[in-house]
């Protein structure tokens, strides 16, 4: 099964990063044989939408799984909507956190327990008046 993993860098001994749609890396692992493919997150300097951009990218390489350690609510949507399972609460390196997904000590994320903003943009402010 794919996996992919929120990263700092493009290893598996590359620390997860715990912002999904802002990382830097996607480390996509194939959880069985532990063989993994980096993918540069062009979308992580992005001024919006930058979590819905990154969840297309995962989606179209057939990943199953995302693990990170937080993930906004429009990204869960859009990954949900790919069917995609959402982990989160994933820290240490991409390899710890794919082993700690697959001996079940990882959360699987519901909407309940996705961290966001309440819609507006980053560094916008609401207009008084």
């Amino acid at each position: 099964m794919k996996i992919c993993v929120s990263a700092s860098a493009g290893s598996l001994d590359a620390q997860v990063d715990p912002r999904f749609g802002r990382c830097p890396y996607f480390v996509i692992v194939d959880s069985e044989t532990m063989e993994f493919k980096t993918i540069p997150n062009t979308s992580a300097g992005a001024v919006g939408g930058a979590g819905i951009q990154a969840a297309q990218t995962v989606a179209g390489k057939g990943v199953k799984v995302v693990v990170t350690g937080n993930v906004g609510p429009n990204a869960f949507q859009a990954l949900s909507a790919a069917g995609i399972k959402t982990v989160v609460g994933a820290f240490g390196t991409v390899r710890e956190a794919v082993e700690k997904y697959k001996l079940g000590e990882l959360s699987e994320a519901r909407t309940s327990t996705v961290r966001g903003h309440s819609g507006m943009g980053r560094g916008m402010k609401r207009r008084r008046g």
